[in-house]
């Protein structure tokens, strides 16, 4: 059977469909990947905040130094080159020395800058730390007053006082003073 020649619109149309089957294919594997790499928020909430503010403007500031440095450099360079007569050319020695000196001392600066940052990074961290041991102890003391707000509620009561207060709550009225407390406690805590 023969085929029947496509119209310049038949071809058209068959391109578009397939475009844009294309484009939907593409943006659903791009929405997939972008939920793949997303963090759930409640994993978020609970990392420690770093304050990284100081050492990423150190970084920058480092970079700063350098691309002027080698800018300075390049110029310095470049004028030279272009004009080796005489005493530039004896300018353009004590050019080359510097060029030759100076990635050392750009070595020396970016672990300098590397050194700063890491320091500064170890204390805020351990700034966290602390006030994350200081915020645990500050807790276990509000725990121990609290227990101790609660027990003094029974302590000046006598042991069938404290027998009267279970039987209206329905609980076992057996055993010494402190072991009635310490029910009463656990009752009121519930």
């Amino acid at each position: 059977m023969p085929s029947t020649p496509m119209t310049g619109t038949q071809s058209h149309n068959g391109v578009a469909r397939r475009a844009g089957a294309v484009a939907e294919r593409s943006a659903e594997t791009w929405k997939l990947g972008a939920k793949s790499i997303t963090v759930p928020v409640d994993l978020v909430s609970k990392l420690p905040m770093v304050d990284l503010t100081r050492p990423v403007q150190q970084f920058f500031q480092y970079m700063q130094k350098a691309v002027d440095l080698n800018r300075d450099l390049a110029t310095a360079w470049a004028e030279t080159v272009m004009s080796l007569s005489g005493v530039v050319r004896e300018h353009a020695k004590k050019v080359s020395h510097i060029v030759k000196d100076e990635p050392e001392s750009v070595a020396d600066l970016a672990h300098e800058q590397a050194q700063q940052v890491e320091r500064a990074a170890r204390e805020q961290a351990e700034k966290i730390e602390q006030a994350e041991k200081e915020e645990a102890r500050q807790a276990r003391q509000a725990e121990r007053e609290q227990a101790k707000q609660a027990r003094e509620r029974y302590e000046g009561l006598t042991k069938a006082e404290l027998s009267d207060e279970l039987a209206e709550r329905a609980l076992p009225k057996t055993g010494n003073v402190g072991e009635l407390i310490e029910r009463l406690v656990s009752a009121d805590s519930q």
